[in-house]
């Protein structure tokens, strides 16, 4: 599924393309996504201006004029396709043509991604972001705003990171890499941490998040970017999908044996031992 810097991506690339322009229609293909798409959603967003982007966590959220909002989840195989070609794609379901002539189409081939329209000022209580935490790139997320989200948390940081009501955003990629940086086991206790600890996961969780973003994404499976290209984040991978390799921090060192691959909470962990030792 694609993370907060996968849908970063889409987002910025929508917002070159859309900002500004009118949505002139809304054609809808398949209203059975992952939650069915309201069957007045064409006659609200037609003719509005698009006035802004914004995204919550993993969801896309385009701001349009009239204080309405149409909010977008990717799913696990959806992507956004730019200025797409008049012939439908396979699994094409969602098209925004603008005034322009353009074309902003959704593709979903597994049908688990979603699209809605709600009011903009009621975003935040809208019922997928209501309770959502922090995001890991905004200025006020801090050190101690992570260290009170791990406070008296049994289950593994690990897992803890992967659930959205601590920190907004985080997948499977990002959180095995961050925490191979910042030195931690995943199978840690997230309330053990040490304040030095969690400093480090702190700047780990932004500089893994902020690069990945710089790189335009981890190009993994279907994801693509909106104009087309792949995201080359995944060749800086230090642990994801490594199993069996060199660690990178561990060169040449006996007592290393290499990246290792655990299952937590029905999710692949990647992960060194060594480098990441309990403790």
């Amino acid at each position: 599924m694609p993370e907060l810097p996968e849908v970063e991506t889409v987002m910025r690339g929508m917002q070159i393309a859309l900002l500004g322009r009118v949505i002139q229609t809304a054609i809808i293909r398949r209203y059975d996504l992952r939650w069915r798409i309201s069957a007045d959603f064409s006659q609200r967003i037609s003719g509005r201006k698009v006035i802004g982007f914004r995204r919550r966590g993993k969801y896309i959220l385009m701001r349009l004029a009239g204080d309405l909002s149409v909010i977008l989840h990717l799913g696990m195989s959806g992507r956004i396709v730019l200025d797409s070609d008049k012939t439908p794609a396979p699994h094409e379901h969602v098209v925004l043509v603008t005034d322009d002539g353009k074309r902003c189409a959704f593709v979903d081939p597994r049908r688990f991604g979603m699209i809605d329209v709600l009011p903009t000022p009621m975003e935040d209580t809208y019922r997928l972001l209501a309770g959502m935490g922090p995001e890991p790139l905004d200025a006020d997320f801090s050190s101690s705003t992570l260290e009170n989200g791990l406070a008296r948390k049994n289950a593994s940081i690990k897992t803890v990171l992967l659930d959205q009501k601590i920190v907004a955003g985080l997948g499977n990629i990002y959180v095995c890499e961050a925490l191979f940086r910042a030195g931690i086991h995943p199978e840690t206790p997230a309330g053990t941490l040490k304040k030095k600890q969690i400093r480090l996961l702190h700047g780990a969780i932004q500089s893994v998040l902020t690069e990945a973003i710089a790189a335009g994404g981890s190009s993994l499976k279907d994801y693509v970017r909106p104009e087309g290209g792949l995201g080359y984040f995944q060749h800086a991978w230090k642990v994801y999908a490594r199993k069996g390799l060199a660690c990178p921090d561990c060169p040449g060192l006996p007592e290393c044996e290499g990246v290792q691959h655990i299952t937590q909470a029905g999710r692949s962990t990647f992960f060194c031992p060594l480098h990441q030792g309990k403790g």
